[in-house]
């Protein structure tokens, strides 16, 4: 087991900042003791966002460009969290470093680039990772067990969507989230958690169909100055063009059962609305990432007299949460926040040379972010052609 690990984050924006406090939190869930963390650097270009984040989460020191942190000898472990289009330089290089990689999805802008990455990570000497945060999510990872066990079954039915308002705005200022080809935008964005999500409680999806991408603001203002994350700054008289999708839906086939999705960036309301149901041939379960703590399930009894969800709050019998957070007990809350702690956590296991643990898997490798970007491919493709199905 290494001495200790040097951890570095590439991105100061609202993900990059989960990243990094994820680190600061990693070495306080779960057994065995890892080795000492270091908190190295933030890397951003843009010296203020990186210096405050590294303030902020207690690192040394911040750089503005990733080939300082690529040569580094103080840093082990790096997470990539820019732009998509920029993730295959920086990844590519940073392997070629010697570094450990955890990059965030989607695992890049364009499914060539994903494919070289996950040859160049397949070649490394070191650990590349992507980041499926809602795989760590307890309730999420509870359905899934109610189903491979058998006591919800078979799947028939999956319904999801993923709503979001960031871009909901005519005045919320141009980003690179608006810059790409078609499916880069929503689809790429949300979508792609939805997707994988659906494969990791229902198994691979045969086939794509009824594919559909909407561009319903068609430019957006230049900002005035730089953006982090979704934030709504001033901005200038100057408009561009939106290259992107808004809102995307598509139909799936399962090798058992099918599904149903939506994703937008422009649902009024909703700030970060995961939603879904599985529908399964003993019940169905249903999740909302507004209430993490918690998931309504419906076992059939055969009575078909009170036929309806019941709640189940969830606490130290469900996944990930037994020895993990400080206080494992039911009731005490827990979100999205916690699953980059989690998913830290597993990566620096890994790293380290810790034996896997059957409460905390791996994270994901780089080829099941290209069969991410495989799946948002076949979206695309069937928008692009009238809704027709694409087979995978």
């Amino acid at each position: 087991m290494a001495e200790s690990l040097g951890v570095a984050v590439i991105g100061a924006g609202m993900a990059g900042k989960a990243h990094a406090a994820a680190y600061r939190t990693a070495s306080a869930l779960y057994s065995p003791a890892l080795p000492p963390v270091r908190l190295v650097s933030i890397g951003d270009v843009n010296a203020e966002f990186g210096s405050l984040a590294a303030r902020r989460f207690g690192y040394e020191r911040n750089d503005t460009s990733w080939q300082a942190i690529a040569e580094a000898d103080d840093i082990d472990v790096v997470s990539v969290v820019i732009a998509n289009s920029l993730h295959r330089e920086v990844v590519e290089g940073l392997l070629a470093a010697g570094k450990h990689v955890l990059c965030e999805k989607p695992l890049s802008d364009s499914l060539e680039d994903a494919r070289a990455m996950a040859e160049a990570a397949r070649n490394a000497s070191s650990i590349a990772r992507i980041g499926f945060t809602f795989r760590r999510t307890p309730g999420i990872a509870y359905i899934r067990d109610l189903i491979r066990t058998g006591v919800l079954g078979k799947v028939l039915h999956f319904s999801g969507r993923y709503w979001t308002d960031y871009g909901f705005s005519p005045s919320a200022p141009m980003s690179w989230r608006y810059k790409g080809g078609p499916g880069s935008g929503a689809l790429a964005d949300v979508g792609s958690h939805l997707t994988y999500i659906s494969e990791f409680l229902c198994g691979d999806i045969t086939s794509i169909s009824g594919g559909r991408l909407s561009t319903v603001i068609d430019k957006r203002p230049v900002p005035l100055g730089a953006v982090m994350g979704h934030d709504h700054a001033a901005v200038s008289d100057t408009f561009e063009a939106v290259e992107n999708d808004d809102y995307a839906a598509f139909n799936a086939a399962f090798e058992n059962g099918a599904g149903s999705f939506e994703v937008s960036r422009v649902a009024a309301g909703h700030a970060n609305s995961l939603n879904f149901e599985v529908f399964c041939e003993n019940g169905a379960a249903k999740f909302d990432q507004r209430r993490p703590s918690e998931i309504q399930l419906f076992l059939n009894d055969g009575s078909g007299n009170e036929n309806g969800y019941r709640q189940v709050i969830l606490g130290p019998g469900h996944p990930y949460i037994a020895g993990g957070l400080a206080m494992d007990a039911p009731e005490v809350g827990f979100g999205q926040n916690d699953a980059f702690g989690y998913q830290a956590r597993a990566f620096l296991e890994e790293v380290a040379g810790l034996p896997e643990a059957d409460s905390l898997p791996r994270c994901a490798t780089f080829d099941e972010g290209v069969r991410n970007m495989e799946l948002l491919g076949a979206v695309t493709e069937s928008a692009l052609n009238n809704g027709k199905t694409i087979t995978l």
